[in-house]
């Protein structure tokens, strides 16, 4: 299974571009994964039609009106995915002012780190950090226990 993360918009500090190649530095040791910064909401569903699998990846949205979910629900939704032979799972942190509609219906799935406003740049870091814990997890891993 591929991960790929997304997200709107360019970064600019230093310390989030360093965070963000950390985890995706951490996450390539369970699955392939890579980032993609983009422009504008047009461009992701772009990304999601011109995918080069065979099957259109899940696009799997952050967004506040999303369904939350604790780090081991995160691991199952993981390990669901890896065992149905899922080609590539597409996480997107949207842009500032939310998702269209019209991206929302295309998602497969639509979740929320809760009912708190993170900034972009921040969600996108929690983002990629739960998901290598929760490949941590599915591994028996002890950096999940050590909290």
């Amino acid at each position: 299974m591929k991960l790929r993360i997304a997200w709107i918009g360019r970064t600019r500090s230093a310390p989030i571009q360093s965070l963000t190649a950390e985890y995706l530095k951490r996450l390539s040791r369970y699955a392939g994964c890579d980032a993609a910064e983009l422009p504008a909401e047009a461009a992701l569903l772009k990304m999601v039609e011109r995918s080069s699998v065979r099957t259109q990846p899940v696009l799997v949205l952050l967004d506040a009106r999303g369904k939350q979910l604790t780090s081991e629900e995160i691991a199952n939704f993981l390990d669901y995915h890896l065992a149905h032979d899922t080609q590539e799972l597409l996480f997107a942190v949207g842009p500032a002012d939310g998702w269209s509609d019209e991206t929302r219906a295309r998602a497969k799935h639509v979740l929320s780190f809760g009912k708190v406003t993170l900034p972009h740049e921040l969600a996108r870091v929690v983002l990629l950090e739960q998901l290598y814990r929760g490949f941590t997890i599915l591994k028996g891993h002890p950096y999940h226990g050590g909290h």
